[in-house]
Protein backbone atom coordinates (compact mmCIF):
# COMPACT_ATOMS: atom_id res chain seq x y z
CA UNK A 1 0.00 0.00 0.00
CA UNK A 2 1.00 3.53 -0.29
CA UNK A 3 2.01 4.52 3.11
CA UNK A 4 2.18 8.41 3.04
CA UNK A 5 -1.03 9.85 3.75
CA UNK A 6 -0.79 7.50 6.78
CA UNK A 7 2.14 9.37 7.98
CA UNK A 8 1.07 12.47 6.92
CA UNK A 9 -2.11 11.46 8.88
CA UNK A 10 -0.05 10.51 12.20
CA UNK A 11 2.19 13.92 12.00
CA UNK A 12 -1.03 16.09 11.63
CA UNK A 13 -2.68 14.87 14.43
CA UNK A 14 0.30 14.42 16.42
CA UNK A 15 1.08 18.03 15.77
CA UNK A 16 -2.60 19.41 16.59
CA UNK A 17 -2.75 17.11 19.60
CA UNK A 18 0.76 19.02 21.11
CA UNK A 19 -0.01 22.31 20.11
CA UNK A 20 -4.02 22.28 21.16
CA UNK A 21 -2.69 21.01 24.63
CA UNK A 22 -0.62 23.11 28.21
CA UNK A 23 1.04 19.89 29.75
CA UNK A 24 4.59 19.11 28.67
CA UNK A 25 4.10 15.42 27.45
CA UNK A 26 1.37 14.36 25.22
CA UNK A 27 0.20 10.94 24.17
CA UNK A 28 0.88 11.21 20.59
CA UNK A 29 -0.83 8.82 17.97
CA UNK A 30 1.55 5.44 16.84
CA UNK A 31 1.13 4.34 13.37
CA UNK A 32 0.37 1.01 14.85
CA UNK A 33 -2.97 3.21 16.66
CA UNK A 34 -4.32 4.14 13.10
CA UNK A 35 -3.77 0.44 11.71
CA UNK A 36 -5.77 -0.86 14.80
CA UNK A 37 -8.15 1.79 13.57
CA UNK A 38 -8.32 1.18 10.15
CA UNK A 39 -8.37 -3.07 10.91
CA UNK A 40 -11.59 -2.30 13.08
CA UNK A 41 -13.06 -0.61 10.62
CA UNK A 42 -12.66 -2.64 7.31
CA UNK A 43 -13.84 -5.79 10.38
CA UNK A 44 -17.35 -4.13 10.65
CA UNK A 45 -17.25 -3.82 6.74
CA UNK A 46 -16.29 -7.40 6.03
CA UNK A 47 -17.83 -9.27 8.97
CA UNK A 48 -16.89 -12.27 7.48
CA UNK A 49 -13.42 -12.22 8.78
CA UNK A 50 -14.38 -10.89 12.33
CA UNK A 51 -15.44 -15.06 13.17
CA UNK A 52 -13.96 -18.52 14.92
CA UNK A 53 -14.80 -21.99 14.07
CA UNK A 54 -16.28 -23.96 17.13
CA UNK A 55 -17.51 -27.72 16.62
CA UNK A 56 -20.76 -27.27 15.63
CA UNK A 57 -21.10 -23.87 14.03
CA UNK A 58 -19.18 -20.52 12.28
CA UNK A 59 -19.85 -18.14 15.37
CA UNK A 60 -20.22 -14.35 14.16
CA UNK A 61 -18.81 -11.65 16.46
CA UNK A 62 -20.96 -8.88 17.33
CA UNK A 63 -18.12 -6.81 18.57
CA UNK A 64 -14.46 -6.52 17.25
CA UNK A 65 -12.20 -7.22 20.43
CA UNK A 66 -8.70 -6.74 18.84
CA UNK A 67 -5.40 -8.31 19.66
CA UNK A 68 -2.29 -7.26 18.90
CA UNK A 69 1.32 -8.73 19.24
CA UNK A 70 3.72 -6.69 21.62
CA UNK A 71 7.36 -8.27 22.13
CA UNK A 72 8.60 -8.74 25.32
CA UNK A 73 11.87 -10.54 26.54
CA UNK A 74 10.08 -13.74 26.59
CA UNK A 75 8.44 -13.86 23.45
CA UNK A 76 5.33 -12.05 22.62
CA UNK A 77 2.36 -11.80 24.20
CA UNK A 78 -0.92 -10.79 22.54
CA UNK A 79 -3.28 -8.13 24.89
CA UNK A 80 -6.90 -7.22 23.74
CA UNK A 81 -8.49 -4.45 23.06
CA UNK A 82 -12.04 -4.78 23.33
CA UNK A 83 -14.81 -3.55 21.40
CA UNK A 84 -11.98 -1.71 19.20
CA UNK A 85 -14.98 -0.96 16.68
CA UNK A 86 -16.70 1.57 18.95
CA UNK A 87 -13.43 3.11 19.94
CA UNK A 88 -12.04 6.52 18.84
CA UNK A 89 -8.37 7.09 17.54
CA UNK A 90 -7.71 8.65 20.67
CA UNK A 91 -9.60 5.60 22.88
CA UNK A 92 -7.71 3.15 21.34
CA UNK A 93 -4.42 4.48 21.61
CA UNK A 94 -4.80 4.68 25.29
CA UNK A 95 -5.98 1.65 25.34
CA UNK A 96 -2.79 0.36 23.10
CA UNK A 97 -0.31 2.13 25.55
CA UNK A 98 -1.63 1.00 28.69
CA UNK A 99 -1.46 -2.54 27.76
CA UNK A 100 1.77 -2.91 26.09
CA UNK A 101 2.80 -1.08 29.61
CA UNK A 102 1.69 -3.61 31.10
CA UNK A 103 2.71 -6.39 29.40
CA UNK A 104 6.71 -4.96 30.07
CA UNK A 105 5.90 -4.64 33.18
CA UNK A 106 4.34 -8.24 33.62
CA UNK A 107 1.45 -7.18 34.67
CA UNK A 108 -0.63 -7.97 32.11
CA UNK A 109 -3.82 -10.49 33.35
CA UNK A 110 -4.89 -13.64 31.72
CA UNK A 111 -7.89 -11.71 30.99
CA UNK A 112 -6.17 -9.40 29.64
CA UNK A 113 -4.72 -11.76 26.82
CA UNK A 114 -7.93 -13.47 26.11
CA UNK A 115 -11.34 -13.29 23.92
CA UNK A 116 -10.26 -11.87 20.55
CA UNK A 117 -11.52 -11.74 17.56
CA UNK A 118 -8.95 -10.60 15.44
CA UNK A 119 -4.63 -10.33 16.16
CA UNK A 120 -2.69 -7.27 14.37
CA UNK A 121 1.05 -8.33 14.39
CA UNK A 122 3.44 -5.51 13.76
CA UNK A 123 7.29 -6.29 12.78
CA UNK A 124 7.68 -2.61 10.86
CA UNK A 125 9.81 -1.40 13.80
CA UNK A 126 12.43 -4.48 13.30
CA UNK A 127 12.74 -3.88 9.32
CA UNK A 128 10.73 -6.80 8.57
CA UNK A 129 9.39 -5.89 5.07
CA UNK A 130 7.25 -9.20 4.99
CA UNK A 131 6.17 -12.16 6.75
CA UNK A 132 3.26 -14.62 7.35
CA UNK A 133 1.42 -14.08 10.77
CA UNK A 134 0.49 -17.51 12.86
CA UNK A 135 -3.04 -17.61 13.17
CA UNK A 136 -4.05 -16.72 17.00
CA UNK A 137 -6.98 -19.39 17.66
CA UNK A 138 -9.76 -19.25 17.87
CA UNK A 139 -9.41 -16.31 15.05
CA UNK A 140 -10.14 -17.05 11.81
CA UNK A 141 -7.13 -14.53 10.52
CA UNK A 142 -4.35 -12.48 11.49
CA UNK A 143 -3.07 -9.51 9.98
CA UNK A 144 1.04 -8.64 9.29
CA UNK A 145 1.95 -5.61 9.24
CA UNK A 146 5.64 -5.04 7.50
CA UNK A 147 7.82 -1.56 7.65
CA UNK A 148 7.64 0.98 5.61
CA UNK A 149 10.44 1.23 2.90
CA UNK A 150 10.99 4.44 0.47
CA UNK A 151 10.86 3.37 -3.38
CA UNK A 152 10.33 4.67 -6.79
CA UNK A 153 6.62 4.56 -7.66
CA UNK A 154 4.33 6.12 -10.74
CA UNK A 155 2.90 9.41 -10.04
CA UNK A 156 -0.73 10.46 -11.64
CA UNK A 157 1.49 12.04 -14.63
CA UNK A 158 3.51 8.97 -15.33
CA UNK A 159 6.59 10.38 -13.32
CA UNK A 160 8.61 8.63 -10.81
CA UNK A 161 8.69 9.57 -7.86
CA UNK A 162 10.21 8.68 -4.40
CA UNK A 163 7.15 6.56 -2.79
CA UNK A 164 6.57 4.97 1.14
CA UNK A 165 5.27 1.33 0.47
CA UNK A 166 3.80 -0.79 3.34
CA UNK A 167 3.63 -4.29 2.70
CA UNK A 168 0.58 -6.03 4.63
CA UNK A 169 -0.80 -9.83 4.70
CA UNK A 170 -2.99 -11.55 5.85
CA UNK A 171 -3.11 -15.58 6.94
CA UNK A 172 -7.08 -16.96 7.23
CA UNK A 173 -8.26 -20.32 8.56
CA UNK A 174 -10.06 -21.48 5.12
CA UNK A 175 -12.94 -23.41 6.89
CA UNK A 176 -13.90 -19.98 7.61
CA UNK A 177 -12.34 -17.16 5.38
CA UNK A 178 -11.77 -17.95 1.43
CA UNK A 179 -9.38 -15.98 -0.87
CA UNK A 180 -12.57 -13.74 -2.19
CA UNK A 181 -13.15 -12.81 1.67
CA UNK A 182 -9.65 -12.11 2.15
CA UNK A 183 -9.30 -9.89 -0.47
CA UNK A 184 -12.15 -7.85 0.44
CA UNK A 185 -11.22 -7.27 3.65
CA UNK A 186 -7.94 -6.19 2.20
CA UNK A 187 -8.97 -3.76 0.00
CA UNK A 188 -11.28 -2.26 2.29
CA UNK A 189 -8.40 -2.31 5.09
CA UNK A 190 -6.04 -0.58 2.11
CA UNK A 191 -8.75 2.37 1.42
CA UNK A 192 -8.59 2.70 4.78
CA UNK A 193 -4.88 3.39 5.33
CA UNK A 194 -4.62 5.17 2.41
CA UNK A 195 -6.86 7.44 2.76
CA UNK A 196 -7.12 8.06 6.75
CA UNK A 197 -9.77 10.19 6.36
CA UNK A 198 -12.45 7.91 5.38
CA UNK A 199 -12.61 6.52 8.69
CA UNK A 200 -13.95 9.85 10.21
CA UNK A 201 -17.52 9.29 8.54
Amino acid sequence: INAEPLRIARESINHRLSSGSTQPTVNKVSLNDLILLATANALVKVPEINTSWNEEEIVFHGTVNLAFGVAIEEGLVTPVIRNANSLSLKEISAQAKLLINKARNKKLSPDEMQGSTFTVTNLGMFGIDFFSGIINPPNAAILSIGTTRKKPTVGSCGNILVGETMVIGLSCDHRLVDGAIAAQFLQSLSENLENPSSMLV
